[in-house]
């Protein structure tokens, strides 16, 4: 049986998100068949295990600590809003890059924090015990969160620095607790020039080749006495890790074995036929058509000032980003048949069913055709109205939140003098850009939907406004209260129901609510069916080794440095300066291409010295490897053999970006930045050279 095992996991030997405390044996075994020489017990379960080094960044990434001071090692993109919020008209770190010589020029980051996992554990069975699965999906929902607080308080019992999450694995077919310890006196210390952490912009992004150095570095601070978390204070001092990852300057070859470990965000291999067509025709493509015309409006006042640029260009590479990744998404989808391979597999799953009964009366695949369909046409105007008026406009934004959630203030007993107000934020927007933006996308909405889908407020500028959109918003931002800051705004007053941002924001809830309400009728159902779906298809495979969809929980990806077929030819799998001095040099054509003076100089150096490949004898910058990743995973190191670092997992391929649905292992790449390049600019451009003796490469 094991070597049937060995035999059937070769085949999918570069697929897969591994939880590590769980890892099957067979998976560790054709890692080592591969190249990985370390110990199992060096995964996960030892005090140098390779595990504690690698952390969550802050939610929404993942990092890996290099040094004994408590360096950190992330992506450029990862770290680039605590860069520009550092940022000025003055002092652009973004455009100049930043190094901090000393411990007390290293600079503190609001709401931002790095995170160590402990331990994780299956608690499944006991959940079960305690009754859950006796409930609704709804009632389980409110139980997880009573006992995920009941075991919170356990485990801070024993330690008050830790805390425990509970999570739903294999569509909730199983559940593991996870224990963090999070540190969240995280400081800036090192970025590179945007032109070098984000060369090739959105030209180049979720492409090959790549020639992109994209890191940053920050530090994490501990109390100093404990060398623990505590909140942010001038007292802090570096913290000093018990584990961190040894960084080599021996570099990769065809073949050579690499893993990724970090925090995948989200995947939905389990997912139907059905979850699949909605993916692609109610979700990406909305995504992408609205993205589209804000982010032409955005450019161009970005474009026009470099003020707007710094308020604009965080929030622009975020929604670039999965813009283009929902196109390439969809092109995959349709490229390799995506949707009927998976209506093949579920006409095996019936016949499955009909053969052993599993689940017989339970999953039901028609009646998740049913579902599915009657719900298509309000969630592709949900996502329409999401990506049209939720968090793309500073006005839309306070005209919801004031019906939604903010915090009333004032005297409880006398509603008079109750009020709301807004913090002042103008740091992360510019007015008339806020404006055009929302003009642009008030004309669009109303041109991809259903009139049945039309807020109110249309009405209002067609009849008030003769339906020029850009007077209509003009008008909302000059006279309402909502846009002033520190102002209280009393909701029991005249002005308030009369206010056209409360009467905007009042009339976008209600149809939001007006779509949402039927939706949330049928989540459950078809949450259910999707969990029955997993369940039959792990019964039916149960002889193989299986991983659970990520859900930003650490997991282990493993495989091989290698390219692809790219247009029918070998892709090559690292990029080297020659390439990028070809890139600069259409610089001035192509905004993404363009890199200072320097850069050229940099990269045109007769001699890389220690961090030429020792093979190639060239600076070889960017790599790719099969590792199987998706967001969440930038900034995930990867790792040798022998568990040290070469580089930062940072983007995937065109090909790759239908791997949330599918891992295609012949297409689908990781694209990371070679650890040589990393250091070449902290020495060259940086000259941080106190920051590379504390990593002591080798």
């Amino acid at each position: 049986m094991m070597a049937a095992l060995l035999s059937t996991a070769s085949v999918h030997a570069d697929e897969g998100m591994w939880t590590l405390y769980n890892l099957p044996r067979v998976v560790f075994q054709q890692m080592q068949t591969e190249g990985f020489a370390l110990p199992y017990a060096d995964l996960y379960q030892s005090e140098h295990a390779v595990k504690n080094a690698v952390v969550n960044f802050s939610g929404y990434c993942s990092g890996v600590v290099v040094s004994p001071n408590g360096l950190v090692f992330t992506n450029h993109h990862c770290g680039f809003e605590a860069i520009r919020s550092h940022s000025t008209v003055e002092h652009d770190y973004m455009r100049d890059g930043f190094y901090a010589k000393t411990y007390e020029e290293e600079l503190p980051n609001e709401n931002m924090f790095v995170s160590f996992m402990i331990s994780q554990r299956d608690v499944t069975s006991d959940l079960e015990q305690l009754g859950m699965y006796k409930l609704s999906l709804e009632d389980q929902s409110h139980f997880l969160d009573s006992i995920e607080n009941a075991w919170s308080k356990e485990v801070k019992q024993q330690d008050s620095t830790l805390r425990l999450e509970i999570k739903p694995f294999y569509e909730g077919n199983a559940f593991y607790a996870t224990t963090y310890r999070d540190f969240t006196d995280l400081r800036l210390v090192f970025t590179i020039p945007k032109s070098m952490g984000k060369y090739g912009g959105e030209t180049d992004n979720w492409m090959w080749p790549r020639q992109t150095c994209d890191f940053s570095v920050f530090r994490i601070y501990a109390d100093p006495k404990t060398n623990g978390p505590a909140a942010y204070s001038k007292d802090n001092v570096p913290y000093r890790p018990e584990c961190w990852a040894p960084v080599s300057l021996n570099g990769y070859q065809e073949g050579s074995f690499s893993m990724t470990m970090g925090y995948p965000g989200s995947t939905n291999r389990y997912v139907s036929s059905w979850g699949i067509r909605e993916r692609r025709d109610a979700e990406n493509e909305p995504r992408a058509q609205v993205r589209g015309v804000k982010q032409e409006v955005m450019l161009k006042h970005m474009r026009a000032d470099e003020a707007v640029r710094i308020k604009y260009d965080s929030k622009y590479a975020q929604s670039s980003n999965y813009w283009k990744n929902s196109i390439g998404m969809n092109k995959c989808i349709d490229s390799i048949g995506l949707i009927q391979q998976k209506a093949d597999f579920e006409t095996a799953i019936r016949h499955y069913q009909d053969s052993t009964g599993y689940l017989k009366g339970k999953l039901d695949l028609d009646l998740m055709k049913r579902l599915y369909d009657q719900r298509f046409k309000l969630r592709k105007a949900l996502m329409y109205f999401n990506e049209t008026f939720r968090g793309t406009s500073e006005l839309t934004t306070r005209a919801m939140k004031v019906h939604n959630g903010i915090e009333v203030k004032g005297p409880e007993t006398n509603k008079k003098k109750q009020y709301v107000e807004f913090e002042d934020n103008s740091d992360t927007w510019d007015a008339a850009t806020d404006k055009d933006v929302l003009a642009a996308l008030l004309a669009n909405y109303r041109k991809q939907v259903d009139a049945e889908f039309l807020p109110d407020i249309y009405q209002t500028i067609d009849r008030d406004f003769k339906g020029n959109y850009a007077q209509y918003v003009e008008k909302v931002w000059n006279t309402s209260l909502l846009m002033k800051n520190k102002q209280p705004i009393y909701i029991n007053k005249k002005e308030y129901s009369k206010d056209m941002g409360v009467q905007l924001g009042l009339s976008l809830t209600a149809m939001r609510d007006q779509i949402r309400e039927p939706l949330l009728a049928s989540i459950d159902s078809i949450e259910l069916q999707e969990r029955y779906l997993c369940d039959v298809k792990l019964r039916m495979e149960q002889d193989l080794p299986h991983y659970s969809d990520a859900n930003f929980t650490m997991r282990l990806s493993y495989g091989q440095v290698g390219g692809f077929l790219l247009g029918g030819e070998p892709s090559g799998y690292y990029t080297t300066s020659e390439s990028l001095l070809e890139k600069m040099k259409k610089g001035d054509s192509n905004v993404d291409y363009f890199a200072e003076p320097i850069m050229h100089e940099l990269m045109n150096a007769s001699d890389y010295g220690k961090y030429s490949d020792k093979t190639t004898g060239k600076m070889q910058l960017c790599f790719l490897t099969n590792n199987d990743i998706t967001g969440g995973n930038s900034g995930s190191p990867m790792f040798n053999g022998k568990g040290e670092l070469i580089g930062l997992a940072f983007d995937g391929n065109w090909d790759s970006l239908s791997s949330d649905l599918r891992f295609d292992r012949e297409l689908a790449r990781c694209i990371g930045v070679d650890i040589r390049f990393v250091l070449f600019m902290m020495e060259k451009w940086g000259h941080a050279d106190r920051l590379l003796q504390e990593i002591q490469a080798r």
